[in-house]
C-alpha cells in the first residue's frame, strides 16, 4: 500500500507528495504535486497539519470555512498564510489593492541600515498598566532580546563554524541545544535544488559542533531586524532552507547580494510595534523562515514596554517560488517563559506552536498589513488577554480598518460589532506607526 501524505502548515504552500511517508523533521514542509506515475498499489492520502495527522473533512472544512485556500497549481494554502489582506474592514477609507492569495510568508524589508552597532533592549518606559484575565508576573528568564554588531559586516569565511556568530548582531537561542544556532539543515543531495534535507536535533552535536561541513545554519535576530542569509538554491520539493553556510570549516555569508550583514531591518515606510500592558511578558515568536519554519524566533515583551515588530518588505525579501511573503509570530499567554513559548511543542499545553494567537506582518502595495488570527485548526485555545491594533497616537486615522481579539474573538468595524472566532481580522497600515496592544 502506498501512503502519500499532504502536510499542511502555518504559512506554508502544500500538495500532494506521493509514495513519501511525512517526515516530522520537516515540520511546515512546503510540496507541490510530484511527477505522475503508475500506481501499482492503493494510494492512501494522508493529511497532516504542523505535523498532526488531520482528517480530510477538516480539510474540507478549512477550504470551505476560508482558513485554507486553493492556490494555483492545486496546492492548497492556510488562508493566514497570504500577505495579510483586508477581511472585515468596515472603514470609510479607499479600498485597498487585495493581496494575492498564493502568497506565503510575511517578508523583510528594505535593507536599511541600522545607525548604532548594537540593538539594546527596549528600555522600560512607564505606561499605564491595565489589568488581564491572569495574574502572574514576569517569568524568570535569562534570555534578553538585545544584540551586539547588529549592522557590523560580517568577516566572510574568516569565523570558524565552530564559533556562534554573537558579535554580528546574531541572537543565540541556548534553550534549542544546537549552539545557539535555530536550525541546521544539512542537504544530502543537490540534483533539482536540496534534497534529503537533514535537520538537526536538539543536543545531537557533536564534538566539532552544530554547524558542520555543508551545513546551513540559522539564527535569529533581535527585535526589529531579521535575518538576511539564506541560498539561492531551495528544496527541491518546497522546502525552505535558510542561514549562512559551514564550507571548508568557515562561516560564509549565503546571500551577499541581500546584505554583508547577518541582520537586516523591515521597512522602513511604516513602523509596527508590540506594546505590553499586562502585569506579566508575554512572549512573541516568529517562524524561522527560511529555514525549518519552527517559531524560534524570539522576542521576550514585558510590562510597560514597546517593541519593534519586524515588517518585511515583500519586495525586498525572501521569495517562496515567485511569491511573496511576509512574517507570522506566535503569541503566548501571559506568564509563559521565552525559553518555554519560542521552540516547538508537543501540545500538551497552548504554547509554541501550539500557542493561541497568530500576528501576521508584512508590507506590499504601498501598504502595511497586519492581522490577528486563531492558530486554527492546530488549537481553538483562548490566549488569555486582549490584543488591539491601534494606529499613531492610540488613533485609527492612519490605518484602513480596525481589529481586536478579546475573549476568543475576532473583531472588527468601527464599534468591534463584526466577529469570528477562527479567521481573525486585518487592517491597513497606509504610513506611519501601528501598534499591536497586549492589554
Amino acid at each position: 500500500m502506498r501512503f502519500s501524505t499532504v502536510a499542511f502548515g502555518a504559512f506554508a504552500c502544500v500538495g500532494l507528495v506521493a509514495a513519501q511517508p511525512h517526515s516530522p523533521h520537516h515540520r511546515h514542509a512546503h510540496h507541490h504535486m510530484a511527477a505522475k506515475r503508475e500506481a501499482d498499489a492503493p494510494t492512501v492520502v494522508v493529511y497532516v497539519l504542523n505535523g498532526r495527522p488531520i482528517s480530510e473533512d477538516e480539510v474540507m472544512e478549512g477550504l470551505r470555512n476560508g482558513t485554507l485556500i486553493m492556490a494555483d497549481g492545486g496546492d492548497v494554502v492556510p488562508a493566514s498564510s497570504a500577505t495579510p489582506v483586508p477581511i472585515t474592514t468596515s472603514s470609510p477609507s479607499p479600498t485597498p489593492t487585495p493581496e494575492p492569495e498564493t502568497s506565503s510568508e510575511p517578508e523583510p524589508s528594505s535593507t536599511s541600515e541600522p545607525s548604532s552597532s548594537s540593538a539594546p533592549e527596549p528600555s522600560h518606559s512607564s505606561s499605564s498598566s491595565s489589568s488581564s484575565s491572569s495574574s502572574s508576573s514576569s517569568s524568570s528568564s535569562s534570555y534578553s532580546n538585545s544584540a551586539s554588531g547588529v549592522d557590523r559586516s560580517f568577516p566572510d569565511g574568516e569565523l570558524d563554524c565552530s564559533e556562534f556568530p554573537s558579535d554580528y548582531g546574531a541572537v543565540a537561542v541556548d534553550w534549542l541545544g544546537l549552539d545557539g544556532w535555530i536550525s541546521i539543515q544539512t542537504p544530502g543531495s543537490t540534483s533539482g535544488g536540496y534534497g534529503d534535507i537533514h535537520t538537526a536535533l536538539a543536543d545531537s552535536c557533536g564534538s566539532d559542533g552544530c554547524c558542520t561541513e555543508g551545513s546551513f545554519c540559522s539564527y535569529a535576530c533581535p527585535p526589529g531586524y531579521q535575518k538576511s542569509q539564506w541560498p539561492t538554491t531551495q528544496g527541491s520539493t518546497g522546502q525552505s532552507v535558510g542561514g549562512i553556510q559551514c564550507k571548508n570549516g568557515k562561516l560564509v555569508l549565503t546571500n551577499p547580494d541581500m546584505a554583508d550583514t547577518l541582520c537586516v531591518k523591515g521597512t522602513d515606510r511604516v513602523s509596527i510595534k508590540v506594546e505590553n500592558k499586562l502585569n506579566g511578558n508575554s512572549a512573541v515568536c516568529r517562524t524561522n523562515y527560511p529555514g525549518d519554519e519552527a517559531e524560534t524566533v524570539p522576542m521576550d515583551t514585558h510590562p510597560g514596554s514597546s517593541y519593534d515588530l519586524t515588517c518585511p518588505d515583500s519586495d525586498n525579501y525572501y521569495t517562496w517560488g515567485d511569491l511573496p511573503t511576509s512574517a507570522q509570530y506566535y503569541v503566548n499567554n501571559e506568564g509563559v517563559s521565552v525559553e518555554d513559548a519560542c521552540q516547538w511543542g508537543d501540545g500538551s499545553s497552548p504554547i509554541g506552536n501550539w500557542a493561541p494567537v497568530n500576528l501576521g506582518v508584512g508590507y506590499r502595495a504601498n501598504q502595511g498589513w497586519i492581522s490577528i488570527f486563531q492558530n486554527y485548526p492546530t488549537t481553538e485555545e483562548k490566549l488569555d488577554f486582549t490584543i488591539e491594533i491601534v494606529g499613531e497616537n492610540g488613533g485609527f486615522d492612519n490605518l484602513g480598518g480596525r481589529c481586536r481579539y478579546k475573549n476568543g474573538h475576532y473583531c472588527s468595524g468601527d464599534d468591534y460589532s463584526d466577529c469570528n472566532t477562527r479567521e481573525g481580522c486585518t487592517v491597513s497600515v497606509r504610513h506611519g506607526e501601528a501598534t499591536f496592544v497586549f492589554s
